[in-house]
């Protein structure tokens, strides 16, 4: 099922992104607004970071602009990585906008993802890399592929030894997935399990390779690496793993990860493990362990807000992504709870922790 954006299509999320752009950069001059909460999240840049450039890899993607926004809002200098010609043109139009040429908050840059030395000079000058790592199937169609898995993989590495070989950066931080969490052994007995899924909790890789879940496997992949890397070369290195993204048009703006995220779902939801985070909440998140970093708060973090438990919230989903709903819970008009996922802490460092809720 490929997804293909008209002309239109594009210029409305060029014209979405400028607007919610020049919202936060003037948000950003006005410090004493009532309407937004006080606390990490909100106006408290510390002052080494007031102005800090740092760069957000596939930047045009559904996560990397609300990402760049919330960096914008902040008080960061944001330099947005586009690694395809589409993507450049769409960021490029945004650039040249009326309204974006007085701001000087963002530039953009073309970064080759299988390219270490492009890589470095996107880069260049930034204290911090957020690598949103969002791709698209390189046959054009919806879902995630094990060749794309082995890309996943190949692309975090560069970004890795990228971010190692640049000077001027300090800090990274990965997006990974739950996924990468979730699929525990099943050869396991009940005594082994845990029944709790939590920042420590890993996916394993021979059920995820037997059950051909590329993206958990990609994503699980992905991160180990990043993480090798990190150790090997005294990388300070912080990864987010997050439900699947939602928001206003997730999945005619995200259809790659959401297809390919929702695989497997009737396992997920019978064990009461489908879940979702909104796109605006999981962009604060990232700034959130960023800014976090600077105390020695780098680690592993599992980001979610919703639990999808019952067959309303199983309806919901389906509706908005246009699946059948058997394909999300099955037979079932109940999860059964096996196991409990637990956000306590990346809840711990926010100012207004995620609200978990039972259903979606």
């Amino acid at each position: 099922m490929g997804v293909l954006r008209t002309a239109e299509s594009r210029a409305a999320e060029v014209e979405e992104f400028i607007r919610a752009a020049v919202a936060c950069a003037g948000l950003n001059r006005r410090k004493d607004d009532d309407g937004f909460r006080k606390g990490p999240l909100a106006f408290d840049v510390d002052a080494e970071d007031q102005g800090t450039l740092v760069c957000v890899t596939c930047g045009a993607s559904y996560l990397g602009m609300a990402l760049a926004n919330q960096l914008l809002l902040r008080g960061y200098s944001v330099r947005i990585a586009a690694h395809s010609s589409d993507d450049m043109d769409k960021l490029k139009e945004m650039e040249s906008s009326e309204e974006m040429k007085t701001k000087g908050h963002f530039q953009i840059v073309m970064a080759k993802l299988n390219d270490v030395e492009s890589l470095q000079q996107a880069f260049q000058g930034c204290r911090g890399v957020f690598h949103t790592s969002a791709f698209t199937d390189p046959a054009g169609l919806s879902g995630y592929t094990k060749s794309m898995a082995e890309i996943e993989v190949m692309v975090t590495e560069n970004v890795m030894e990228a971010c190692a070989k640049t000077t001027s950066v300090k800090r990274c931080v990965v997006t990974s997935s739950l996924s990468a969490c979730l699929w525990q052994d099943n050869a396991q007995s009940e005594s082994e399990l845990s029944p709790v899924i939590n920042h420590g909790s890993w996916s394993s890789d021979p059920l995820c390779f037997n059950k051909k879940l590329w993206y958990a496997l990609g994503k699980m992949r992905a991160e180990k690496t990043a993480w090798e890397i990190a150790s090997k070369r005294g990388l300070k290195l912080t990864t987010i793993c997050p439900a699947l993204i939602t928001g206003p048009e997730f999945f005619r703006k995200n259809p790659t990860a959401t297809i390919a995220y929702l695989k497997g779902a009737q396992e997920m939801y019978s064990h009461g493990l489908l879940a979702t985070v909104d796109v605006t909440k999981l962009a604060e998140a990232h700034v959130c362990v960023f800014k976090a970093m600077n105390k020695n708060g780098y680690g592993r973090y599992i980001c979610f807000e919703n639990v999808i438990d019952s067959q309303t919230g199983a309806e919901k989903l389906a509706k908005e992504i246009g699946m059948p709903i058997e394909k999300i819970c099955g037979d079932e008009s109940h999860a059964l709870h096996r196991f409990q996922l637990s956000n306590e802490k990346l809840c711990r460092l926010m100012a207004k922790p995620l609200r978990c809720y039972s259903e979606y």
